[in-house]
């Protein structure tokens, strides 16, 4: 996997609550997400941990992470990122409800609140995040758009299966020796 850039600075339309500022430093070890219509969403990576380029925050290491929402403390628990798509779930707790960010795709990361879903997160490439497409019949409030924004922005979303990593490495291998 590429590395992701170290600074993004972008805004995002959101389909129900309007402009949404999002902005990872990856150096800094800082996602911020903000917007009228939304609270801050903010995910820290603790200063003395050493950053990995595969991922934009820097780390998976949950204790080496802080995850507010307006203000307000939330849980976090990163999977490892390994093998499957699933081991890059990121699940996140506020106000005694599960957010699930799945990888659903290369490029795609579904958002579930208690199980429930309530839509999907893309990136148009190079580690910027783009805007979510909720579900039609999801009951979307702003704290959730706001929490799954961070943790796409924070963690990426999609993510290749390991017999499409393997593709790539056997076509390297072979473009050497051609």
């Amino acid at each position: 996997m590429p590395p992701f850039s170290t600074l993004i600075a972008t805004t995002v339309e959101d389909p129900a609550f309007g402009p949404v500022r999002i902005r990872v430093d990856g150096d800094e070890g800082i996602a911020e997400v903000t917007g009228d219509g939304i609270p801050p969403a903010v995910l820290r990576r603790a200063l003395k941990t050493l950053p990995r380029t595969s991922v934009p925050i820097g780390t998976r290491d949950a204790a080496a992470l802080t995850l507010t929402i307006g203000g307000a403390p939330a849980g976090l628990s990163p999977g490892k990122g390994r093998f499957t798509r699933r081991s890059y779930a990121v699940v996140a707790t506020y106000e005694r409800h599960t957010y699930r960010l799945v990888p659903r795709g290369d490029v795609f990361s579904r958002l579930t609140l208690d199980g429930t879903p309530l839509g999907d997160f893309t990136s148009p490439g190079h580690g910027h995040p783009g805007r979510a497409t909720w579900k039609p019949r999801a009951k979307v409030l702003p704290q959730d758009a706001a929490i799954g924004y961070v943790l796409a922005a924070a963690f990426g979303t999609g993510a290749e299966t390991p017999s499409g990593g393997l593709g790539d490495v056997i076509g390297s291998v072979l473009d050497v020796f051609s």
